[in-house]
């Protein structure tokens, strides 16, 4: 593709992010390319909120391609402005994990030429959406305790049209998801608790401090450092994991794309804190329900070569191979057979 307008979104906190922005600019400026800020946390409404994705998207006149410069945090930033348009984006890691992030500083010319010239692969990943028994909100009364240390919070999602024919199916709310949906508790001394249910079907009724619904990108986010599995992200599916339930199944759950959670909060229940990529969306009260499933919008990741999940899992978590392994001699790092692909393998290796 050839890029014609870009968009970026620049971690404040970090000095190292504005010189990397100002080399973007001038790349934009060298290659006939209009840039715009998104995001910027300056334009707030009337309630002191940032603005919708969606309204994020139109003051930047609809980028092609959104560059991120910080780390995972900044770059979920860019992915739910950059999914209202379909928009690519590209990650640069100034971050601590840098997991969804692509490339280091040093590369951001190359990479945006690479993009440019559509030499880049683009990577796509699964998203989740909501329906609900009503509208997103978070009460005047508790938003600015929930809001300490956390900047500007963005508005409550908005609400797409309802049609008749989706009469009893809730209120269909307009967010994109790339990680994933946290209910948690919102005192210390009240548990979330609520049922679970898989489709139409009670799982089971959970007290717990928090519940994760996440995509296979956000298994190695929150639902990972709660105990949950890693999951490819090439799998379409959703993954369930609650963190310190109070009872004796503690185990995530890993579903298909075409699966719905439904998280419906118990009469007498605490209120729940509900949390999308990490940041607070609204609160429900007991007898307020929501429903995850897999949204018909994908994040377009660009990658520079092909993915390489595993190779990228074992650097930015910094797995050690066992001492006890490596007694008994090295692991090649890659494992490369010769020759043609064998018949009953060519499924799985196709050219390209």
């Amino acid at each position: 593709m050839t890029v014609s307008r870009l968009g970026l979104v620049i971690h404040g906190g970090k000095p190292a992010a504005a010189r990397v922005a100002d080399r973007v600019r001038e790349w934009a400026h060298a290659h006939d390319v209009t840039t715009a800020d998104v995001d910027v946390w300056t334009d707030l409404d009337i309630d002191g909120c940032r603005r919708t994705a969606y309204d994020e998207a139109q003051a930047a006149g609809n980028p092609d391609l959104i560059v991120t410069i910080g780390g995972d945090g900044t770059f979920l930033r860019g992915a739910r402005v950059a999914a209202t348009t379909g928009s690519l984006v590209l990650g640069v890691d100034l971050g601590r994990v840098g997991f969804l992030t692509e490339v280091v500083a040093s590369e951001i010319e190359s990479a945006l030429d690479a993009v440019n010239d559509g030499q880049a692969e683009i990577e796509e990943r699964l998203t989740l959406t909501l329906r609900a028994s009503r509208p997103l909100e978070t009460p005047r009364d508790i938003q600015a305790l929930l809001e300490y240390g956390r900047g500007p919070s963005l508005p409550p999602p908005p609400i797409r049209p309802l049609r008749q024919e989706d009469a009893g199916w809730g209120v269909c709310l307009d967010v994109v998801a790339l990680n994933d949906v946290v209910f948690e508790k919102l005192a210390r001394d009240r548990q979330a608790s609520v049922g679970v249910y898989v489709g139409r079907r009670l799982l089971a009724s959970y007290s717990a401090d928090a519940l994760i619904v996440g995509t296979p990108t956000g298994s190695t986010a929150y639902s990972f450092a709660a105990g949950g599995p890693v999951l490819s992200p090439r799998l379409h599916g959703l993954i369930f994991t609650p963190v310190a339930p109070h009872m004796v199944f503690d185990r995530s759950l890993v579903l298909a794309a075409d699966e719905v959670v439904t998280v419906r909060v118990l009469e007498r229940s605490g209120r729940v804190a509900v949390s999308i990529d990490g940041q607070l969306r609204g609160v429900l009260d007991p007898g307020d329900w929501i429903g995850v499933y897999a949204g018909t919008r994908r994040a377009k990741l660009v990658r520079l070569g092909p993915a390489d999940f595993v190779g990228r899992l074992r650097q930015r978590f910094g797995l050690a191979d066992a001492a006890a392994a490596v007694a008994d001699g090295v692991a090649p790092e890659v494992v490369r057979p010769s020759g043609p692909v064998p018949e009953d393998l060519q499924h799985l290796y196709l050219p390209g």
